[in-house]
């Protein structure tokens, strides 16, 4: 099996409808900059270490919650993504955030190679979001769970960044020396 197709030598694709569009349609922006962040994380579980390997299967959940969000977007009548995955998120967000020391001012991305591919993580979502929010404004109405969940997505990789901090025992830099 080839995996080229040679549709795309124009500068085309084809939409799970069969509709052909730019490369650079809103759809397909937004589906590129999830696919981005899916990989990402896919090199995030890769570099874990062993003391780091708990992080591994929740990053590969989001992997498959990212495979899903992106058939919501592209496949007519997929509807996946439910309120209670945004909720089982926050769930997580809190209890992350509950664990540690409360934030003072604002943190450098960095720490541990884990803890700094996920604030990467964060940056990947929030441009996937804006992508996703400007297909929602022009042109094709998405339902308002994948709208919530793309939106928790950053708050959830910056939440996880610094857990993986605490747990390491590695102490965040503060953006402004004192």
């Amino acid at each position: 099996m080839k995996i080229y197709t040679k549709t795309g030598d124009k500068g085309t694709t084809r939409q799970m409808t069969g509709q052909f569009v730019p490369k650079y349609d809103p759809q397909i922006t937004a589906l590129g900059n999830l696919d981005e962040l899916d990989s990402w994380l896919g090199y995030v579980a890769a570099i874990a270490p062993t003391d780091t390997a708990w992080v591994v299967p929740i990053l590969q959940d989001l992997q498959r919650q990212l495979y899903e969000l992106q058939a919501d977007i592209s496949v007519p009548r997929h509807d996946t993504i439910r309120e209670s995955d945004i909720a089982a998120l926050e769930q997580s967000i809190d209890k992350m955030m509950a664990a540690m020391p409360a934030i003072k001012a604002f943190i450098l991305p960095g720490g541990t190679p884990v803890a700094a591919a996920l604030q990467y993580a964060r940056t990947i979502a929030r441009r996937a979001e804006r992508a996703v929010d400007e297909l929602n404004d022009h042109g094709q109405s998405l339902p308002a769970p994948v709208l919530h969940y793309v939106n928790r997505l950053s708050d959830y990789f910056f939440a996880l960044a610094r857990y993986v901090n605490w747990r390491a025992d590695r102490e965040e830099t503060l953006s402004q020396q004192k």
